[in-house]
This record gives structure tokens, sequence and C-alpha cells, in this order.
């Protein structure tokens, strides 16, 4: 979105043609890269070396499972509610400020997090987590636009870019088992204080600073991002107490009302606002919506899947962190694998067809996982339903970002990829609330009835695996049923806004 932005502006000032001889690439563009590289890396791993440190955060702070996902679920609704208004804030008041204002909030929430000594210091310092995200991502992205004004360049930054999101995923259940095994789990955020500072120290020498020339009249849509984000908060927060208070109790109504009063008043807000962050009529496309839709459905079901399984492993099955680590490895070389199949498939099958049979055979992962039992054995219990999952998943991507941009001018392309990813990051916040509460109402009813706690809870998270199938497979039915007709021409959202942005 950022991106965007900044193209508006550059024609807005007399800007260059796009006939216009290139100015002369900036000497420093690869050493910045690779600082941007690093920060992102950073940045992403800090999504997943989270997961496999779980249950040791768990017992060292004293969570309960149901307060256990705020450990996650604080990353996420940050970096997801107020991405879009942080990419207008890079706009608005520099991009390398905005940056290096993401790294220091990043810095001291991470170190609020590796000192927490009770619940409320470590959800809060994953809050702030979020934050810098959402403030540090758009800035950064915009930044490329800039330093690699090639095509040819630019392709190749990009490759590393999108690289780092399968290598960060993976790598994070690894090193995190590492750190949590050999070290400490208060470790996994201590790592990101020296990247930090080197980012902090050599950004300004690398990089100059830009932003949008302002129309007259437009500001920042504020009121936007903070009703849907606290919105969205009060909504998980009101599903995650359902874990351990009645359906009717204040405790559990009073949030959901606040929450979903805030999103209407998100609605009316951005239905009235003159420079919305999120344009309502952005979704009178159909195929943008449903897999907008279908992208809450997909989240949910896989942030849910490795928080619960994670669990399962340390808990049930008595792995440790390092195991545990080691036995996701699988699941990244296999979504690596779906990626390239879905970009070979998509071609020849259609969008339409290759992201709803990936969505389809997702489920079917999901669902041989939930035959585990509490003495799985790791070949024939998790790996089967692991690799399938995997390789479905990491299929639908190319597809679901092809449907995303569905329609929508390269103008526009940075706020699609950016309602795009705000929905997933929505539906893991949600998914969790919503599986986890059910896994737990589960196990706590087999318990009640004289079934062994391993049993009960294995029972409830089998539960929450076969829901999540489930979701998956209505994802795949929705798109089957309502997709309109896509192009099979790939196209990288990225690469849009930065050709945009470069001219």
């Amino acid at each position: 979105m950022s991106t965007v932005n900044s193209s508006r502006a550059s024609e807005g000032a007399g800007g260059p043609r796009a006939d216009a001889p290139r100015p002369e690439p900036d000497p420093r563009r690869w050493w910045a890269l690779t600082l941007l590289c690093g920060l992102q890396f950073m940045i992403l791993l800090d999504m997943t070396i989270v997961n496999v440190a779980l249950p040791r955060i768990q017992d060292s702070l004293g969570f309960s499972e149901s307060g256990l996902a705020w450990v996650v679920n604080g990353y996420v609704l940050m970096a997801g509610g107020l991405l879009l208004l942080g990419g207008r804030l890079a706009d608005f008041f520099g991009r390398r400020r905005l940056l290096l204002a993401g790294v220091v909030i990043f810095a001291i929430s991470s170190a609020v997090c590796g000192a927490a000594v009770n619940q409320s210091m470590m959800v809060a310092g994953r809050f702030g987590q979020g934050i810098a995200e959402a403030l540090a991502a758009p800035a950064s992205l915009g930044m490329i636009a800039l330093l690699f004004t090639d095509p040819k360049e630019r392709t190749k930054a990009l490759g590393i870019w999108g690289g780092l999101v399968a290598l960060g995923g993976t790598l994070g259940y690894v090193i995190s088992g590492l750190l949590t095994d050999l070290a400490s789990w208060r470790w996994i955020f201590y790592i990101n204080l020296p990247v930090a500072l080197v980012v902090f120290l050599l950004l300004p020498r690398l990089v100059a600073e830009s932003k949008m020339v302002r129309q007259k009249g437009e500001t920042l849509d504020v009121a936007g991002a903070v009703t849907s984000t606290s919105g969205l908060v009060a909504i998980v927060y009101g599903l995650l107490q359902a874990a351990e208070n009645p359906w009717g109790s204040a405790s559990v109504v009073v949030p959901l009302l606040v929450g979903v009063a805030l999103l209407l008043a998100m609605l009316i807000i951005e239905r009235r606002a003159k420079n919305p962050l999120i344009p309502l009529n952005f979704f009178a496309n159909r195929t943008r919506s449903v897999i907008n839709v279908a992208s809450l459905f997909y989240m949910a079901a896989f942030i849910s899947y490795t928080f619960m399984l994670t669990l399962y492993e340390q808990h049930v099955l008595g792995y440790s962190p390092l195991k545990s680590g080691l036995a996701w490895l699988p699941l990244g070389f296999a979504i690596g694998a779906g990626i390239g199949l879905g970009t070979a498939l998509t071609p020849k099958l259609g969008v339409k067809l290759v992201a709803a049979l990936g969505f389809i055979g997702a489920g079917v992962g999901l669902f041989l996982t939930s035959m585990i039992d509490t003495d799985s054995a790791y070949l024939t219990g998790l790996l089967p339903g692991m690799i399938v999952f995997g390789l479905f998943a990491g299929a639908t991507m190319p597809a679901a970002t092809n449907a995303a941009l569905h329609g929508v001018t390269v103008q526009d392309s940075g706020l699609a990829s950016g309602v795009q990813t705000t929905m997933q990051q929505v539906g893991s916040a949600l998914g969790l609330a919503v599986l986890v509460t059910l896994a737990l109402r589960h196990a706590g009813d087999e318990m009640m009835n004289g079934v062994a706690p391993e049993v009960a809870v294995t029972a409830g998270y089998a539960l929450a695996f076969r829901v999540g199938a489930g979701l998956m497979l209505f994802g795949g039915v929705l798109i089957l049923a309502l997709f309109e007709r896509v192009s099979t021409e790939l196209r990288d959202p990225t690469a849009e806004m930065l050709e945009k942005a470069a001219h």
C-alpha cells in the first residue's frame, strides 16, 4: 500500500514519465537489501519461533491453554489490524523513519518478552512486537521500490525477499527448539536485540528518507484502524473466555458485544471517511471477497494446527523442544514443494480449480492428523497428515494470491495485497480463539465423565483438527461455487506495486 501511495505522490508532484531515463541505481542498494532482509527474516522468524517454546513458556509463567493463545494472538492481531495503517504512516511521515521506529519498538518488546515474569508482561511484549511489524514491514517493502529501479534487479531482490517467508517459517521451529532445549525459552526473544541494533545503526547510512507528497486535506484514517483492531481484540478475548466460563456469562457476552459494536462503528467510519484504509467498494468483486473469506478459514485451521500439535507433541507424547522443532521440518519442505506445484499447475488448470483442490486436500491432511491418540508414532500418526496438509496448503498459495488480485488495477494492487495479509492475520487470531476454546471445552467435558486427562486433551485436539478440516473443505466448496473466471496468468502483487512506484 505504501508503494502505491508513493507512486501517486510522484505523479502528483510532477515525477518522471514512464518513458524517461531511469536514475542511476544507488550503489549501496545490495547492502541495504541485505540489511532489510535481515530485519524481515527476524520478524518472520518471530511469528513461528515462539510455537515450539509455548509449553515451556506456559509452565514458566503459569498460562492456562486459553491464556497461552494470547502469546500468538497478541502478535497477529496487532500485525494484521494495523498493517494498512502502518503503510499509510510510512507514506505520510517517511519510510526510513517508520522502519527505524518499528525496529526500536521490536527491540524493546522483545526484551520485555524475554524478561517476562508474569503473563501480562509476556502478552504486552507480543502486542508490541505485532505493532512493530505493522510499522516496519510496509516501510521495508516501499524502500525496495526506490532502491531497485531496474526490472531484472528488482525481480532478483523480490526473489530473495520472498524466499525468506518459507525459510523463516521453517527455521523458526528448529531455532526455537535449539534455544529452548540448550539455553532457555527467553533467548528466542533476546536474539532479536543484536539484529535490531545493527539495523538501527546502519540503515540511516544506506537508505535515504522518502515519503509521499500529500494532497491538500489528505488525512490518516486512524479512527478506522483503532476501531477495527480494538473490535477484533474484544471478540477474540470473549471467545477465549468461553473456554473457562459459560457462554451466557458476562465475561463472554460483554466483550463479544463490545467487539461487534466496534466493528460496526468501523464500517460506518470507513463509509464516511475521505481516505478510508479499506474502501468498502473493494469487496464488490465476488472473487476477491470469496478468497478473503476463505483466507480466514485457511489461516484459522493452519495456525491452530501448529499451535495444538506442538502442545500435543510435548505434553502428551513427551517430545523435548528440540525434537518437537525438528519434527516440523517436513511441513516446511512440503509447503515449499506445494508452492512449486501450485505455480506450475495454475496456468494449466486455472486459479479456481487449483485453489479449491488445495483447500480440499489440506482438509484431508487435517482429517488424517485428527486420528491421533495418546501413543501415536511420529512416522505413522503425525507425518502422513503433515505432508498431505503442507503439500496442498502450499499449492493453494499462488492461486489464492492471484484470486486476491482479480479485477484489481496496478494502482490498487497494494491495497489488495494488504487486505489479503490482514485477513490472514485476523483468521489466525479467530481460529485460535474458536478452535482452542472448542478443544478445551471438549477435554473438560470428557474429564468430567471420568476420562483420563491425557486422553481427554488428545480427544479435544482431535476434535479441533476435524473442525479445521471442515473449514478447509467449506472454503474449497465456496471457491468452486462462487469464483468468477480468473485469468490463469500468474501475477505478483509486490512486483506490480514496485513497477508502478519505480516510475
